[in-house]
């Protein structure tokens, strides 16, 4: 592993895991504080993106825009030339591997009064892709329903802070042998998302997604897939769905940036088939592992 190094500007601070630091960087080795506002409350927001064999990341425009409107939805400001610079730099000495940008708020202000003037604390590291994702492109997964239901809160809903203790809660769950995953409700009842990705819904031909008003993460890969059905003639609604659409369904589909696009071969007792486009969706957006 990388040395834990630091470079400080003066409105953030960078922990770089990735060994990509510069002799033109202000490197010391650094320590999180124990009053970061991330550690103690979940005050930030997280990105992790795949970088293609060729050394850049995958979608990173849509990846960036996700952060900058996450980060002013909490009510700061992100050092955006300095991230692209410093994540497109990572991703050439790391080909086909994933990137994880975390972003805090650092420490400062009064309890849980955000400071005026936050000096940021912005962590990457690097990681080698789960080696079962392509195997799940390849065979399809199952999802059994969650007890664990996701609370509605919609100042939060989309964004992909750091407070995930509902996903940490729902994955101490027990899975069925035969399950991969979870599908997630929330709190009424609507279907939201798998424990950790995006679901999409093909019913004759329009696709069906959750829309994540109250509740869920609004993931970029949901996007790319959206503008890809969309170009393939599919009619796209984002809409709340209720536990009908499982029997409804003629495909499912989940995806998020690491493992791209997956088939849902089987919710419950809802079995489904392999989706007809999938794999020349998968190819078009470089998405097969």
């Amino acid at each position: 592993m990388a040395e834990m190094m630091t470079a400080t500007s003066k409105s953030h601070s960078w922990l770089d895991l990735t060994g990509q630091q510069t002799a033109s960087d202000a490197i010391s080795p650094m320590a999180i504080s124990p009053m970061d506002r991330g550690l103690a409350y979940g005050d930030g927001l997280f990105a992790t993106m795949r970088v293609l064999p060729r050394g850049e990341i995958a979608f990173l425009d849509t990846h960036l825009s996700r952060l900058q409107q996450g980060a002013a939805r909490l009510g700061f400001a992100l050092p955006m030339d300095d991230i692209r610079k410093r994540v497109t730099r990572a991703a050439s000495s790391h080909p086909g591997r994933g990137l994880k940008l975390l972003v805090s708020r650092g420490a400062g202000g009064r309890g849980y009064l955000a400071p005026s003037d936050p000096q940021l604390l912005l962590v990457l590291s690097v990681f080698d892709l789960p080696a079962h994702y392509r195997d799940w492109q390849r065979q399809g997964i199952c999802l059994f329903s969650s007890e664990m239901t996701l609370a509605k809160q919609p100042k939060l809903a989309g964004m992909k802070h750091l407070n995930r203790l509902e996903q940490v809660l729902i994955r101490a769950q027990t899975l069925p042998d035969w399950a991969q995953d979870f599908l997630v409700a929330d709190t009424d009842g609507a279907v939201i998302e798998a424990s950790m990705a995006n679901l999409i819904f093909i019913t004759g031909g329009a696709a069906f997604t959750p829309y994540h008003a109250f509740a869920g993460v609004s993931g970029v890969m949901r996007e790319q897939i959206i503008q890809a059905l969309l170009e393939r003639g599919y009619r796209v609604v984002a809409d709340r769905l209720g536990p009908d659409i499982l029997a409804k369904a003629e495909a499912v589909l989940m995806c998020n940036s690491l493992l791209g696009l997956v088939d849902v071969l089987r919710i419950d007792d809802f079995h489904y088939p392999f989706f007809a486009d999938s794999q020349s969706i998968r190819n078009a957006l470089e998405l097969n592992l």
